[in-house]
């Protein structure tokens, strides 16, 4: 065993221990959860933890990794949760076996985000910084208000569409409203679990840590640290970053439906698929270390958590949230925060070599 170790390099000892924190952290709060020592407030916190977790990951993919800045994350989500709650709607009575239900609705909301990924990376890739900013948080917004306006029925004669109103769907008076605009899906079947949502997380980390490391993932960075230099090798910009941009559309989507699956109705307010969440998913990917995987993890957990834990204080509670978030800012950023981390790993290795 130990000989295994030693002839692993740097990255595969890294990537194993970001698996092994996943898989340790399920197994003690599956413990706390069936020994009953947590409340059910903290026990309900899972399935958002594991949604959290999935889109700062797959956002860092493309801020971090590709070094481009998208706030449209949400409506990649969106597009996700809706497309596959109206799938598990429908087949509710026509599949009953809830996993292989759950399956294909998953797959189903990856593809069509995927697909929303390379219809709005296609334009939107050809802009930089503040520009594509503007541009992803215009598709997350256009996304949210076209399904506040979107009704749709079914009935015997098949689907019925309409942008007005229900009446405006004109169905027979057997007929089932399955999309009501602004009140959404109601009557998802709640699918999710904790354990679904870690092995997603699971699945995320695998399929993001492989591309960073893959040839892929070296051209993608190549471009994010010189665009010039990367095209001047031959490397085809415009095919690695609607790459990066796809795969983390699909992730997000993915995220997105086990959000709809946690829920029995489910609505595109500001709350939830809003400009508020894109902002709330990029803090979380800032404060754990643009481009650090497992600093995401830790940020989501932390700054989703927190409210919860400070829910006694009251009055103190959003300040001491704000603290937090000053301070791991300053943690990951100032400059002498950085020296001293540096010279405490650096004394680290100074220390085994000494050994040795």
């Amino acid at each position: 065993m130990r000989d295994m170790l030693k002839k692993m390099n740097k990255t595969t000892k890294s990537n194993l221990i970001t698996y092994g924190i996943v898989i340790v952290a399920f197994a003690v709060m599956q413990t706390l959860i069936s020994t009953g020592s947590i409340s059910s407030l903290l026990e309900g916190l899972m399935v958002p933890l594991c949604i959290y977790i999935i889109l700062a990951v797959s956002l860092n993919l493309v801020v971090g990794i590709l070094g481009e800045l998208s706030l449209g994350h949400a409506g990649f989500m969106c597009v996700g949760a809706f497309t596959s709650a109206f799938f598990s709607k429908c087949m509710r009575d026509v599949i009953t076996i809830a996993p292989l239900r759950f399956i294909l609705a998953l797959l189903i909301g990856m593809a069509v985000a995927a697909v929303f990924g390379i219809i709005i990376g296609i334009p939107v890739l050809r802009l930089r910084g503040d520009y594509l900013a503007i541009v992803t948080l215009a598709f997350g917004e256009i996304i949210k208000n076209l399904v506040n306006v979107l009704f749709i029925g079914k009935d015997s004669s098949g689907f019925h569409f309409s942008t007005k109103d229900v009446m405006d769907l004109n169905m027979e008076a057997d007929g089932t409203v399955l999309v009501n605009g602004p009140q959404g899906i109601t009557g998802t079947p709640k699918d999710s679990t904790f354990l679904i949502g870690v092995i997603l997380i699971l699945i995320t980390l695998f399929i993001v840590i492989n591309m960073v490391n893959s040839r892929d993932g070296r051209a993608i960075m190549a471009i994010r640290d010189n665009r010039i230099a990367a095209e001047s090798v031959g490397i085809n910009v415009t095919k690695y970053k609607l790459m990066a941009f796809t795969v983390s559309a699909a992730l997000a989507g993915a995220a997105g439906v086990l959000y709809a699956h946690n829920l029995s109705t489910l609505t595109a307010n500001t709350n939830n698929f809003g400009y508020n969440m894109s902002i709330n998913i990029l803090v979380f990917v800032v404060l754990g270390g643009i481009g650090s995987i497992r600093g995401s993890m830790i940020a989501a957990v932390i700054l989703t958590l927190l409210p919860e834990l400070l829910r006694g204080l009251s009055d103190y509670r959003m300040l001491i949230y704000a603290i937090v978030l000053i301070l791991m800012m300053l943690f990951n950023w100032s400059p002498k925060a950085i020296e001293w981390r540096e010279k405490y790993l650096s004394f680290g290795k100074k220390k085994k070599e000494a050994v040795k």
